[in-house]
């Protein structure tokens, strides 16, 4: 929050207020520094704790990872998962496959991982290529392996206060929140975008937490007026830049996921460099909501493994 500073000096005796004396110079406010999110921190103290516990498991949690086609961002990110789940302990398959693909071939790979016991979780890479309904696909993948969060049955047990499995980008920007020791109940929260994968997820969370949500979407008049009365704020929508530092709120929590590309650098969705002035929290891009949500994924594999345990008995 920012720091008053009265002429250097307190004036008057604390124990009376009412007889402080206030000289005629001006009043300086000085904004404290905003203080960056460390979300691969986080992430790694998360990834260390699951590594510790999955250890002595006889059966570990198992991972596959389904990629279709060549898109060099899709492939990144896969790679990540798939280093990230062999560095934690997990087992791991992963299935590269020809982007010509049929839909029915995709569809008979996901129900065979549907009927692997050694298999929890089912990661398939979005976007797929155009001949596929990516909606199919993910609605054919068992709702307790849908590690993703993204099927009908996950996203309406979230709604309805129910979740079992989250959405892992929706619960990095909770727990990022959270770390920063912020009371969500009561606060006014903007979610600036509105997909299934991070937008109403991140909003309903919010919701259950007793914040009052707000959700902005490429129509929405006036953003600036929304956004610069949020206290969390919170920006999905890959555009880059878009919000600035007029846009935010002193002392609010900003939480950027947006990954953009521009001119060879990863950039995020706020400028951070200007808005960190405003802010009182921050994610960086890279390196705020990105590991954070490997760490939510790693974390729902374990928690799938344990819910066909369940089911299995």
């Amino acid at each position: 929050m920012p720091a008053k500073i009265i002429d250097g000096k307190m004036r008057g005796s604390p124990r009376s207020p009412t007889h402080c004396s206030l000289s005629s110079s001006p009043i300086y406010l000085i904004k404290m520094p905003s203080k960056i999110i460390d979300g691969k921190k986080i992430a790694d103290k998360i990834l260390n704790g699951l590594k510790s516990k999955v250890k002595n498991m006889k059966q570990k949690p198992g991972l596959a990872l389904v990629l279709v086609g060549d898109n060099p961002a899709s492939e990144i990110y896969v790679n990540f998962k798939e280093k990230t789940c062999r560095e934690v302990g997990f087992y791991c398959e992963r299935f590269n496959l020809d982007k010509n693909i049929s839909e029915m071939d995709l569809l008979n790979l996901i129900n065979n991982l549907n009927q692997k016991t050694n298999i929890h979780g089912i990661l398939v890479q979005l976007p797929l290529p155009k001949q596929i309904d990516e909606h199919l696909i993910v609605d054919s993948i068992l709702p307790h392996k849908d590690v993703d969060g993204f099927t009908p049955v996950s996203l309406g047990n979230l709604i309805s206060e129910n979740a079992i499995l989250v959405p892992a980008t929706a619960r990095a920007v909770m727990h990022l929140i959270e770390s920063t020791g912020t009371n969500i109940e009561g606060k006014s929260a903007v979610v600036v975008g509105r997909s299934n994968i991070v937008g109403k997820p991140v909003a309903m969370m919010l919701l259950e937490k007793n914040a009052t949500v707000t959700i902005c979407h490429s129509r929405t008049r006036n953003l600036a007026g929304h956004s610069r009365k949020a206290d969390i704020l919170v920006v999905a929508v890959g555009k880059p830049g878009l919000i600035t530092k007029e846009m935010v709120k002193e002392g609010a929590v900003v939480i950027d996921v947006g990954i953009n590309r521009v001119n060879g650098k990863v950039v995020g969705d706020v400028d951070f460099e200007n808005a960190k002035d405003a802010a009182g929290f921050i994610t960086p891009v890279p390196g705020g909501v990105g590991p954070m949500t490997i760490a939510m994924l790693m974390e729902n594999t374990l928690k799938a493994m344990e819910l066909a345990q369940k089911i299995l008995k």
